[in-house]
């Protein structure tokens, strides 16, 4: 095979990856003919590349990382291949990420795309006519190899133009990973992460959020998105939320998106409790009575007892005079809250 390595070691292929079993095979498959890899792997507020630059840096491959929020907004309101589980737009994902690799293949100087995509393994996206799909809407028809399924998809350009030995490709299918955790073993590959979707748009509770701020708010911009992630979130009424962290980590976080040009910022004056954070989406400000409702909210999620009355905190935005204050909130049952619950 030394003769095969020396025909394609020239040629250079880009990767999009999630950094899971089936990236790094595809990666593995491709480098054993020689080929040139890199990865780029893709973030937004729903899904990040933690994993795959853990895989490249454990496997020595160059990746890319781009954070593609502004280009993925459009598909939250009306993906042409409509929503797959929840609100993810999967194969309008999928395009959009091949079609944005591609303009990096080209920047690159790249000869192809590739990914570690199986043949049947997801029930919507990985299906024979959804790589179709996907491939004719990424504006790179031909230029697409899923080396794991490749003897049973079309012939590609790569593998008709010889860069690539379609011979040495693959012919998995299914959602069966014997296969993978075979060639993992044969690669010395002892971890790897489990198979997951790993798209909060698949999970039904963010989805819900994210449907919220869709048609309540009349804007909202990349740290709503990261905030919905974090806390529990209650809709007041069209133009307030009030997040309330459930936790010292959500605290954190909420603290870290917090806008102190716009945001009410809550929290117990004497005794540990949650961060509360009131967004408006009203240019007219502030209500008294919004104020009162996120001081009983926090005052309800510390350790006081229902009736009670705990001092209260207030942080309002840096255009007011009085940026500061402490009142007394009552503190009630925590289902009394439950019908603002999102």
């Amino acid at each position: 095979m030394i003769a095969d390595s020396q025909l394609f070691k020239n040629r250079k292929a880009l990767g999009i990856t999630s950094g899971g079993l089936d990236s790094i095979l595809s990666a593995l498959v491709l480098r054993d003919q020689g080929i040139d890899i890199t990865w780029i792997s893709f973030e937004t507020p729903f899904f990040s590349s933690k994993t795959a630059q853990k895989s490249a840096k454990a496997l020595n491959i160059p990746i890319i990382i781009k954070d593609i929020t502004e280009d993925y907004l459009p598909l939250l309101y009306l993906p042409r291949a409509c929503f797959g589980k929840n609100m993810n737009p999967c194969m309008d994902c999928h395009s959009l990420m091949f079609k944005l690799a591609g303009q990096e293949m080209e920047k690159q100087g790249a000869d192809f795309l590739f990914s570690g995509e199986v043949a049947g393994q997801r029930p919507k996206s990985q299906t024979i006519n959804s790589m179709r799909y996907v491939e004719k809407n990424s504006g790179f028809q031909g230029l697409i190899l899923r080396p794991l399924s490749a003897k049973l998809l079309q012939e590609t350009i790569p593998e008709k133009n010889g860069w690539v030995d379609r011979s040495a490709l693959l012919d998995i299918s299914g959602r069966s990973r014997k296969i993978q955790m075979s060639l993992a073993k044969k690669y010395g590959i002892e971890e790897y992460p489990a198979p997951a979707g790993g798209c909060l748009l698949t999970d039904s509770g963010f989805s819900r959020r994210l449907q919220d701020i869709i048609s309540a708010q009349d804007d909202f911009d990349i740290r709503d998105l990261h905030l919905l992630k974090y806390g529990r979130h209650f809709r007041v009424d069209k133009y307030y939320k009030i997040i309330v962290g459930r936790s010292k980590q959500d605290n954190d976080n909420i603290l870290k998106y917090y806008k102190k040009d716009k945001d009410i910022l809550i929290n117990p004056a004497s005794i540990p409790g949650p961060v509360v954070l009131i967004r408006s989406d009203n240019k007219k400000g502030y209500t008294k009575s919004i104020e009162q409702t996120g001081g009983q909210l926090c005052a309800s999620y510390t350790k006081a007892k229902p009736d009670e009355l705990v001092d209260i905190q207030i942080i309002y935005p840096d255009k007011y005079s009085n940026a500061e204050r402490t009142f007394q909130a009552k503190v009630y049952n925590c289902s009394d809250f439950k019908r603002f619950m999102v």
